[in-house]
């Protein structure tokens, strides 16, 4: 809790100086996905079953500040093909400064017919900007519901607000995002907090106090790559509908 509240002050110094641009199912840390037989060897898919996993984000997913093999996409994407998962790949579609009304307008453009799963890592600049709480609710839940409709398997990972606005806005920013997780309730995979145990955290931070440095990342990835690899080998074999 103290990292948190140290992570938030942060965030609200840089929103001042107008320098910061961001982004487990319920009770994640009990959930285990269970282990299966991993995809086939490149070649032995034909390139309509590939699994493209789409992560939509802000800076935080886009990797500021570090190289792209850094950004916890391309650690998910070397995790995937270390345990042999030759025919998923990871799709970076983090942009810096974007909010989750951004997120909604792009996403059908991110849609190739291989898209099979999508990660939710908006908010951060929700928050920092003093947007309604509302509107990033009911953002985030146009973007889930889109996806659902299309047969496309959701995560939302899950963002905190900076303290600069007031208690009530800080439960209220929480509750958005679990209200969206109860809505879906066994739809969607969700993560509550997308920096759990690297918010606040100096080592594993850049200078900024905000963005996660290479190791960070690599926590980040770590949290959300055992979620991710239990939802792939869930999928359906064949292509998406």
């Amino acid at each position: 809790m103290r990292l948190l509240q140290t992570w938030r002050l942060v965030a609200v110094a840089l929103l001042v100086a107008g320098g910061f641009a961001c982004g487990r199912p319920a009770d994640v840390s009990q959930a285990q996905p269970a282990a299966q037989a991993p995809l086939p060897e490149p070649g032995q898919l034909p390139e309509s079953q590939r699994v493209v996993i789409t992560i939509l984000g802000d800076s935080l997913t886009a990797g500021l500040g570090l190289t792209v093999a850094e950004a916890y996409p391309a650690r998910i994407q070397e995790m995937f093909a270390t345990e042999g998962y030759r025919d998923v790949e990871i799709s970076n579609a983090g942009v810096s400064g974007d909010t989750t009304a951004g997120g909604l307008r792009r996403i059908e453009s991110l849609l190739g017919p291989n898209v099979r799963i999508v990660v939710v890592a908006l908010g951060g600049n929700d928050a920092l900007r003093g947007l309604g709480v509302a509107q990033t609710r009911e953002n985030v839940s146009a973007i889930v519901s889109g996806l659902l409709e299309r047969g496309i398997r959701v995560m939302v990972a899950g963002m905190e607000s900076p303290t600069n606005l007031g208690d009530d806005y800080q439960r209220g920013f929480h509750e958005a995002f679990a209200q969206v997780n109860a809505t879906y309730r066994g739809r969607i995979t969700f993560v509550p907090f997308l920096l759990e145990g690297v918010a606040g955290n100096p080592a594993l931070n850049q200078p900024d106090g905000i963005h996660p440095n290479a190791q960070g990342a690599r926590i980040v990835a770590e949290h959300l790559y055992p979620l991710l690899r239990g939802m792939v080998d869930q999928l359906p074999v064949g292509p998406s509908s």
